[in-house]
């Protein structure tokens, strides 16, 4: 078990300023420096409108829904010449994948997906099932932001402690919600409670419907909540060409840190993609 992806209870209260800094950056949507500090335009929603661009006439309402409907999320790939389980892309292309734990509090969720697009940012997103329960249009909203979106089991517990019933069961319903949800089981696979999947767990994931296992080579520890400059030096002292960053939505540090990040990466001449952008 990886203690990033266990949820930690923060010891005495934040550091001073870290509610504050929360409560400012949901009120404008952003923070940081570099131009980061900027007021950003409107937020998208959780099921944001679609606008009709084929010259459909508003007086046929059933054409304008049809072209107005988004279609089926990309599906998992097989990259060929990656292992089972994969923790980074390739060292000889100046990109770079930040992975966000998919849970908590969607308006978090939102200004941190915002900020990133302000950056031209794409993001990988591994959802809880349970949390898509709770908001299924935050599926969309991610979809509909450019980022990719995947599965991080159904209820977020240790999975590597199941039986294979169990386990095959945590992945599978986080799948079948994400296919009812988008009209794919997502692009990735991400067990919960651990950084490496254990051989049941990666056979069960490609059982499933997952050809690979993501991992991460560069873990942030936003969510030991240490402080914004802490997860800003953690990121920037580890990654490089290729590496896959390890994120979590819900963290006010996070919030307060991303814009810092994605300048550093646009200082090194680095592009932050999707995974499945890192690796094609």
């Amino acid at each position: 078990m990886n203690a990033s992806d266990i949820p930690v209870h923060r010891r005495g209260a934040l550091r001073a300023g870290a509610g504050a800094v929360l409560v400012g950056v949901l009120a404008t949507g952003c923070s940081g420096r570099g131009g980061a500090g900027t007021p950003a335009g409107p937020v998208p929603g959780d099921t944001p409108a679609r606008a009709v661009t084929d010259g459909t006439s508003p007086k046929n309402p059933r054409a304008a829904a049809r072209s107005a409907s988004p279609g089926p999320a990309p599906g998992p790939r097989r990259f060929p010449g990656q292992p089972a389980q994969i923790d980074h892309g390739p060292r000889d292309r100046a990109r770079v994948a930040l992975t966000f734990h998919g849970q908590g509090d969607p308006a978090v969720a939102r200004t941190l997906l915002a900020q990133a697009e302000r950056a031209r940012a794409r993001v990988t997103v591994l959802a809880v099932g349970s949390w898509l329960d709770e908001h299924p249009g935050m599926a969309r909203r991610i979809l509909d932001g450019g980022h990719e979106l995947g599965n991080h089991t159904q209820h977020h517990t240790d999975i590597s402690s199941m039986g294979e019933a169990e386990a095959y069961a945590e992945i599978d319903d986080c799948a079948r919600r994400l296919r009812r949800l988008t009209g794919s089981i997502g692009t990735w696979f991400r067990p919960s409670r651990a950084r490496d999947a254990t051989p049941l767990v990666r056979r069960l994931a490609a059982r499933a419907g997952y050809p690979h296992v993501l991992s991460y080579d560069v873990d942030s520890l936003d969510f030991t909540s240490p402080g914004a400059a802490a997860v800003t030096r953690k990121v920037a002292g580890e990654i490089r060409n290729g590496s896959v960053v390890s994120l979590h939505f819900g963290y006010a540090d996070t919030v307060a840190a991303l814009p810092l990040l994605l300048t550093e990466i646009d200082r090194r001449r680095l592009r932050a993609v999707t995974t499945t952008e890192l690796l094609t």
